[in-house]
């Protein structure tokens, strides 16, 4: 699956390391990825399912935060806020360079921030949010003990994940004065929640503020047994699937190629579906078939030769 690596400007200035994964084929829309807080955009989960769409045609833009991962400035000053604004400033380069992302996805707090963005980025039809608070001022629970000191003294060291980092007033002023909750209720955009009921980090409770509050069309599905990162290979994976099944009811694809007539042989390559056992996605040329093993010998319920699904490319 190609990959690109490349840097573009971010609202401070700072030069913000960007990987674009792309599908062999043609491109059928882009996204545009926002990573969970003090993460980076090569986290297993971004990393997984940024390559899982671009299986499925979805080229998938995720960047490093500032002061995260490879990229420029200092973490302790950035907020909410900037981190928004540097997700506009990457959905302003896709459209620049190539085309403004039709589909956004956010895990975690940058579920939040990706929710926050989506207003100002018109091209976006579909919204998808993994395991997000209803508010960011839930985030600030990972330091709760360390709290009291950065209001005390500006700024102070937390520890999340196992590493030091460290924060500012300015970011628990910031993340205070939010009101995500009255931009969902505007967003005017598709949107999918994703969330497991068993996420002890962000509750199951933040879905359900952000599904009551967002308007028609809207869509929950629960990540039953994942936890909070989907450390889990498959549910990363499943979590690309859904999201690149429910955006094709919403997201303008980008048609394939007319078919080739011409007598050129065609290569035939068969992927498992990880449906089943023995169920194989079969493709040729611009068509698509599924195949199974009979039920008998415990498959579903596709026998071989016959076709649930013919379709172009």
């Amino acid at each position: 699956m190609p990959h690109e690596r490349f840097q573009f400007t971010g609202v401070g200035g700072h030069q913000l390391a960007a990987a674009l994964d792309t599908p062999d084929g043609p491109i059928k829309a882009y996204a545009l990825f926002a990573h969970c807080f003090t993460c980076g955009k090569d986290v297993l989960a971004a990393k997984r399912i940024a390559v899982a769409l671009a299986a499925k045609g979805i080229a998938t833009l995720r960047f490093d935060f500032t002061g995260l991962g490879s990229s420029e400035g200092d973490f302790a000053n950035s907020t909410f806020s900037s981190n928004v604004a540097d997700l506009v400033r990457a959905a302003d380069h896709l459209r620049e360079t190539r085309k403004a992302p039709a589909i956004l996805i956010g895990h975690s707090l940058g579920g939040a921030a990706i929710l926050a963005a989506a207003g100002q980025i018109p091209e976006a039809k579909a919204v998808a949010t993994i395991a997000a608070p209803s508010d960011p001022i839930h985030v600030t629970h990972l330091f709760k003990d360390g709290i009291e000191d950065i209001r005390a003294k500006g700024e102070g060291e937390v520890s999340l994940a196992g590493r030091p980092f460290r924060i500012k007033r300015e970011f628990l002023d910031d993340v205070a004065e939010q009101n995500l909750m009255a931009q969902v209720k505007t967003l005017h955009k598709a949107l999918l929640v994703m969330h497991s009921p068993t996420d002890d980090t962000v509750g199951i409770d933040n879905a359900t503020n952000i599904f009551i509050a967002a308007k028609h069309p809207k869509s929950f599905v629960s990540l039953a047994g994942a936890d909070h990162l989907l450390s889990g290979k498959q549910d990363a994976a499943y979590v690309a699937d859904v999201i690149g099944a429910w955006a094709e009811r919403y997201v303008d694809l980008v048609e394939q190629p007319a078919a080739d007539t011409g007598s050129a042989p065609r290569n035939v390559v068969v992927q498992e579906t990880r449906n089943g056992k023995f169920q194989q996605i079969v493709t040729t040329g611009p068509h698509r078939l599924i195949a199974d093993e009979p039920v008998a010998s415990a498959a579903m319920t596709a026998a071989p030769g016959r076709t649930i699904s013919c379709s172009p490319g």
